[in-house]
C-alpha cells in the first residue's frame, strides 16, 4: 500500500460523494430528524453502506472496461431499452438539479435577508455553475480541490452548527446501530424511504464509471487493474465515510433541537428573538414541520443570526457543488446513450436547459415557504428511479464477457 498512489488516484471518489451531499440529502436529513429523531439513522447508515457497494461496482465497470455506464448500455443493449433507459436517467437528472438549483436560491435567498427572490437565485446559480465548469479547462486536478474545498466548507459549517446544538450522544450512538422505529407511523417510512432515495442517486452511477477513467490505466495488466480498482474503492470509502459524518451532523441538530416541537413553540422563541420569520411558524399546536429554508430560519431563532447565515453558507456550497456533478452526469450519459459527439459548451448548454427551465417555472411561481413538498416528491421520485441504474450496473459487473476476470462472485 502506497500514500502516493492513493493520493494520485484520489479525486473522483469525492466528486462521487458530492451527491451524498446535495441539497435533497440535507433537507431529507432535518426533516428524519425533525420528524423522527435519532430513530432513523441506522437507515442512512445501510442506505450509505450500499451506496459505497453500488459505487465499487459503479467504479470497477468503469475501470475495467475503458467505457463508462452510459457507453455499456449503448453497446450491450438494442435501441428501445436503450431509449427507455436514457429518458429515466434524464428524469433522475432533473429531479435532483431542481433539488439542487432551488437549495442554492434558497441560500441565496437567506443570505440576502430575502432581498434577491428565488428566480434571482436560480439566475445566478445557473450562471455560476458555467463559470466553474470552465475550471476543469486548467486541469481536473485543479477542479477535483476546488470540490475538495467546497466538502471541507461544509463539514466546517453543519460542524459548528452540531457543536452548537451538543445532540445527545447516547441516543445517537443507539439510533446507528440498533435498527428499530417504535411509535413510528406514516410519516417516518416517508422519511425513511426518502433517505435511501436522496443517498443513492440513480445517475452518481453513471458519473463515477466515468470520472474513474481520468486516470490512466494499462487495462491490459491484471495487476495494474487490480491495483487501480483498490485504491478507488479506499477513497470511495473515505469519502463516503465525510459525507456520512456530514449528514449525521445535520440529522442530530434537528432530531436534538427539534423533534417533538410545535408550530407553537417555534413561533414563540422567534418572536421573543425577534426574528422577522416568525410568521412562517403559525401559532397552533401542530408538530413543526421544517425544510432548508424554514430549517435555517429555525437554527437562527433558537441560536443567534450566527447559526443561519453559517447554515446558509453550508447549503450553498451544497448546492453548488452538487448542481456541477449533476451537469457533469447528464454530459457523460447523453454521450454514451445517443453517442454525441458535440463540442463541450453545447452538451452542457443542452443538458442544463434541460434540467433547468422546469426549475425557473417552479422558482417563478412559487414562494420560499411552499417548496418542501416538492422536495419530498423529488426524494421518492430517486428511489422509484434507482433500478434503472441498479439493473444494469449488476447485469453488467457480472457478465465475464465484459468484465473478464473481474466479474462478480457469487
Amino acid at each position: 500500500f502506497s500514500f502516493r498512489k492513493l493520493w494520485a488516484f484520489t479525486g473522483p471518489g469525492f466528486l462521487m460523494s458530492i451527491a451524498y451531499l446535495d441539497p435533497g440529502n440535507i433537507e431529507s436529513d432535518l426533516q428524519s430528524g425533525a420528524v423522527a429523531g435519532f430513530k432513523l439513522l441506522w437507515v442512512l447508515l445501510l442506505a450509505t453502506i450500499i451506496g459505497l457497494l453500488l459505487q465499487r461496482l459503479a467504479a470497477r465497470l468503469g475501470v475495467v472496461t475503458g467505457l463508462h455506464l452510459a457507453e455499456v448500455c449503448h453497446r450491450q443493449y438494442p435501441k428501445f431499452p436503450r431509449i427507455i433507459l436514457w429518458l429515466m436517467v434524464e428524469l433522475a437528472i432533473i429531479g435532483s438539479d431542481m433539488q439542487e438549483v432551488i437549495g442554492s436560491a434558497i441560500a441565496i435567498n437567506l443570505l440576502s435577508m430575502g432581498k434577491i427572490p428565488l428566480w434571482g437565485g436560480v439566475l445566478i446559480t445557473i450562471a455560476d455553475t458555467f463559470v466553474f465548469l470552465f475550471l476543469d479547462k486548467y486541469g481536473l486536478r485543479k477542479l477535483e480541490a476546488f470540490f475538495g474545498l467546497l466538502i471541507t466548507i461544509m463539514a466546517l459549517t453543519f460542524g459548528y452548527e452540531y457543536i452548537t446544538v451538543k445532540p445527545n450522544q447516547e441516543k445517537l450512538l443507539q439510533g446507528l446501530f440498533i435498527p428499530y422505529c417504535r411509535d413510528c407511523g406514516t410519516p417516518q417510512l416517508e422519511q425513511a424511504v426518502g433517505i435511501v432515495g436522496a443517498v443513492i442517486m440513480p445517475h452518481n452511477m453513471y458519473l463515477h464509471s466515468a470520472l474513474v477513467k481520468s486516470r490512466q490505466v494499462n487495462r491490459a495488466d491484471k495487476r495494474e487493474v487490480r491495483e487501480a480498482n483498490k485504491y478507488f474503492f479506499i477513497e470511495s470509502c473515505i469519502a463516503l465515510f465525510v459525507s456520512f459524518i456530514i449528514n449525521i451532523f445535520v440529522v442530530t441538530v434537528f432530531a436534538e433541537a427539534f423533534f417533538n416541537k410545535t408550530n407553537a413553540d417555534v413561533n414563540q422563541v422567534c418572536a421573543n428573538s425577534s426574528s422577522p420569520h416568525s410568521s412562517l411558524f403559525p401559532n397552533n399546536n401542530k408538530t413543526l414541520e421544517v425544510d432548508i429554508y424554514k430549517g435555517g430560519v429555525v437554527l437562527g431563532c433558537y441560536f443567534g443570526p450566527a447559526a443561519l447565515y453559517i447554515w446558509a453558507i453550508g447549503i450553498l456550497a451544497a448546492g453548488q457543488s452538487s448542481t456541477m456533478t449533476g451537469t457533469y452526469s447528464g454530459q457523460f450519459v447523453m454521450e454514451g446513450f445517443l453517442n454525441l459527439r458535440w463540442s463541450r459548451f453545447a452538451r452542457v448548454l443542452l443538458t442544463r436547459s434541460i434540467a433547468v427551465t422546469p426549475t425557473l417555472f417552479v422558482a417563478i411561481f412559487q414562494d420560499v415557504e411552499h417548496l418542501t413538498g416538492m422536495n419530498d416528491f423529488l426524494n421518492v421520485l430517486m428511489s422509484l428511479q434507482l433500478p434503472f441504474a441498479l439493473i444494469p450496473v449488476l447485469t453488467f459487473t457480472s457478465l465475464p464477457s465484459i468484465m473478464r476476470d473481474f466479474a462478480n462472485g457469487l
